[in-house]
Protein backbone atom coordinates (compact mmCIF):
# COMPACT_ATOMS: atom_id res chain seq x y z
CA UNK A 1 0.00 0.00 0.00
CA UNK A 2 2.47 2.53 1.05
CA UNK A 3 4.24 1.54 -2.64
CA UNK A 4 1.26 2.39 -4.30
CA UNK A 5 1.01 5.82 -3.01
CA UNK A 6 4.76 6.50 -3.17
CA UNK A 7 4.23 5.50 -7.05
CA UNK A 8 1.03 7.47 -7.45
CA UNK A 9 3.09 10.60 -5.60
CA UNK A 10 5.42 10.16 -7.90
CA UNK A 11 3.65 10.01 -11.00
CA UNK A 12 1.95 13.52 -10.24
CA UNK A 13 4.79 15.25 -8.91
CA UNK A 14 6.54 14.05 -12.80
CA UNK A 15 3.48 15.14 -14.68
CA UNK A 16 2.92 18.33 -13.08
CA UNK A 17 5.34 20.65 -14.98
CA UNK A 18 4.67 18.57 -18.42
CA UNK A 19 0.87 19.80 -17.75
CA UNK A 20 1.90 23.17 -17.48
CA UNK A 21 3.71 23.06 -20.99
CA UNK A 22 1.02 21.81 -22.49
CA UNK A 23 -1.15 24.07 -25.19
CA UNK A 24 -3.96 25.99 -23.82
CA UNK A 25 -7.54 25.63 -26.03
CA UNK A 26 -9.53 28.79 -26.28
CA UNK A 27 -12.70 27.42 -25.61
CA UNK A 28 -14.41 31.16 -26.50
CA UNK A 29 -13.44 30.86 -29.52
CA UNK A 30 -17.19 31.16 -31.05
CA UNK A 31 -17.41 34.80 -29.95
CA UNK A 32 -19.11 37.16 -32.40
CA UNK A 33 -17.58 39.72 -33.72
CA UNK A 34 -17.72 43.79 -33.22
CA UNK A 35 -20.86 45.61 -33.87
CA UNK A 36 -21.09 48.23 -36.04
CA UNK A 37 -22.00 50.96 -32.87
CA UNK A 38 -18.34 49.48 -31.59
CA UNK A 39 -16.54 49.67 -34.25
CA UNK A 40 -17.62 53.21 -35.13
CA UNK A 41 -16.68 53.85 -31.13
CA UNK A 42 -13.57 52.28 -31.58
CA UNK A 43 -12.84 54.91 -34.41
CA UNK A 44 -13.88 57.66 -32.92
CA UNK A 45 -11.53 56.96 -29.87
CA UNK A 46 -8.87 56.44 -32.29
CA UNK A 47 -9.30 59.71 -33.74
CA UNK A 48 -9.54 61.47 -30.57
CA UNK A 49 -6.46 59.99 -29.82
CA UNK A 50 -4.58 60.76 -32.69
CA UNK A 51 -5.75 64.19 -32.25
CA UNK A 52 -4.43 64.79 -28.89
CA UNK A 53 -1.05 63.63 -30.26
CA UNK A 54 -1.22 66.37 -32.96
CA UNK A 55 -1.63 69.20 -30.25
CA UNK A 56 1.36 67.95 -28.22
CA UNK A 57 3.77 70.38 -29.01
CA UNK A 58 7.44 69.28 -30.50
CA UNK A 59 10.59 69.00 -28.21
CA UNK A 60 12.95 70.58 -30.42
CA UNK A 61 14.06 73.09 -27.63
CA UNK A 62 16.07 71.52 -25.04
CA UNK A 63 15.02 72.80 -21.78
CA UNK A 64 18.11 73.13 -19.37
CA UNK A 65 16.98 73.62 -15.71
CA UNK A 66 20.44 74.93 -14.62
CA UNK A 67 21.04 77.06 -17.17
CA UNK A 68 20.20 80.36 -14.98
CA UNK A 69 22.52 79.17 -12.43
CA UNK A 70 25.67 78.50 -14.80
CA UNK A 71 27.82 81.70 -15.23
CA UNK A 72 29.26 80.95 -18.62
CA UNK A 73 30.99 84.20 -18.85
CA UNK A 74 33.05 83.30 -15.70
CA UNK A 75 33.59 79.94 -17.13
CA UNK A 76 35.07 81.20 -20.44
CA UNK A 77 37.36 83.78 -19.73
CA UNK A 78 38.42 81.19 -16.10
CA UNK A 79 39.43 78.59 -18.99
CA UNK A 80 41.75 81.12 -21.04
CA UNK A 81 43.51 82.51 -18.58
CA UNK A 82 44.43 79.19 -17.51
CA UNK A 83 46.02 78.81 -20.81
CA UNK A 84 49.50 79.99 -20.92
Amino acid sequence: MKVLRASMLMAVLVSGPAFAQAPHFNMLADKPGKTPEEIEKQKAIERAYKDSLRKIPDAAVVDDPWGGVRNTSQSKTSSKSKQP
